[in-house]
């Protein structure tokens, strides 16, 4: 079918949704964040099971330098996770009891956790209602004498306004870590996400956009405290594994600090060094259905993704649609359930953090204080998004997404 063909028949007719007792739009579920594997990944990952070498090794290190580049930094160090690479960055940094990190309430808790447990205390402040990003006038209202770094997310794929952030962080002396768990491809005029703070540390979960399954990245210009977060994130010990096995001959380690357990393996990097072969190929197709859900929701009680930033690369890691619900007859969870029934998997980015349980009880925050975020938070639905989905699996999307907030518009159904 043609694409004006094929887009008439995703916006034609009412249909009763599934969860009203009519047919699902699909047989099969649909996951959400299904990952595309090929058989460069499996014919790697398999290579390195008959290597007999499994942990951190030569593959980690391929990874890291494939990854470096990309970045444009000095260095990349691979971990278990971008959890892990956060926190290393808050501990390298120095952060201590007393001191204050600025960050958004917009994101997953572990951009927040990680503070915590460095030992400083999160900060939220506002994020833009369009964007979803911080409000770099909410930074700048939120400094005090104890403000020490500031935490950004590039949330869904876009950058946070990088000049003003720039500005406020050089003029207040303060430390800038990048959380880019959706930001692979993200750039500011030109300038890769991660590479403008102190620290950008990546995600290569399972639904991101480069794949390991559990994975993070680290990387950072600075010399000493590349080493130190190195050498932290196994165990603080002073030689790895690989340097201490390989046929270079056996060297005894010592331990410089109370490290912790968190380097990638080459299992992991197995999947990685392909996934990031094809980074390219694999955002043009996200691209490609992000511009056609665009085309088939824009006439919805919702909120498509605001437009692209001249000057900006969005990586399309997410699409997120923000619901009308003064135009609906239910509100979001009711049409979560909808589209579940019609066998599309969905997900929620995110509920906003400053009112889950324990920065509420831990911090004293409480509805209100940041109504941007949570605007956002009581609205917002993730749909699937990925190069592995076909066009019919789009297509079906589309078709359930139609349906649903169709028939649950208000003066339908």
């Amino acid at each position: 079918m043609n694409g004006g063909g094929r887009l008439l028949s995703e916006l034609s007719g009412r249909e009763k949704p599934a969860a009203e007792g009519g047919k699902p739009v699909r047989d099969t579920f649909l996951i959400y964040g299904s990952p595309l594997i090929e058989e460069p990944e499996i014919r790697e990952v398999v290579d390195t099971l008959e290597s007999g070498w499994l942990g951190t090794g030569k593959k980690t290190h391929a990874f890291e330098e494939l990854f470096r580049k990309h970045t444009g930094s000095k260095h990349a160090l691979g971990l278990n996770s971008c959890t892990a690479a956060l926190h290393l960055a808050c501990v390298v940094s120095g952060l201590k009891p007393g001191d204050e990190v600025i960050t958004t309430p917009m994101t997953f808790c572990a951009t927040a956790n990680v503070v915590v447990h460095a030992g400083a205390t999160p900060v939220f402040a506002d994020v833009e209602k369009d964007s979803m990003n911080i409000d770099p006038k909410q930074i700048e209202a939120h400094i005090t004498a104890r403000t020490r770094a500031v935490l950004i997310v590039h949330f869904t794929g876009r950058s946070c306004r990088m000049d003003e952030i720039m500005r406020i962080v050089q003029k207040h002396d303060l430390i800038l870590i990048e959380d880019c768990a959706h930001a692979v491809e993200t750039s500011w005029n030109g300038k890769p996400a991660g590479t403008f703070g102190n620290f950008g540390c990546f995600s290569f979960y399972v639904t991101k956009n480069v794949v390991t399954g559990e994975g993070g990245m680290l990387v950072t210009d600075n010399d000493e405290q590349y080493e130190q977060a190195r050498i932290l994130s196994l165990h603080g010990m002073s030689k790895d594994a690989y340097k201490r096995f390989s046929e270079s001959g056996y060297k005894h380690y010592g331990v410089e600090y109370a490290g912790f357990k968190y380097n990638m393996t080459d299992m992991q990097a197995s999947l990685g060094i392909h996934q990031l072969g094809r980074l390219n190929c694999n955002w043009e197709r996200r691209r490609e259905i992000w511009n056609r859900y665009n085309e088939a929701f824009r006439d919805l009680p919702c909120i498509t993704p605001a437009p692209v930033e001249k000057g900006t690369k969005h990586a399309f890691h997410l699409y997120t649609l923000l619901l009308r619900l003064e135009r609906l007859r239910v509100d979001r969870d009711t049409i979560l359930d909808a589209l579940a029934k019609e066998n599309i998997g969905v997900g929620v980015h995110y509920l906003a953090l400053h009112l889950q349980p324990f920065y509420r009880h831990t911090y004293h925050y409480h509805e209100g204080m940041f109504q941007n975020a949570e605007w956002i938070s009581e609205r917002t639905i993730s749909i699937p998004l990925s190069p592995k989905l076909s066009d019919d699996d789009a297509g079906d999307v589309i078709r359930a997404v139609r349906k649903v907030l169709t028939w649950y518009e208000k003066g339908e159904g």
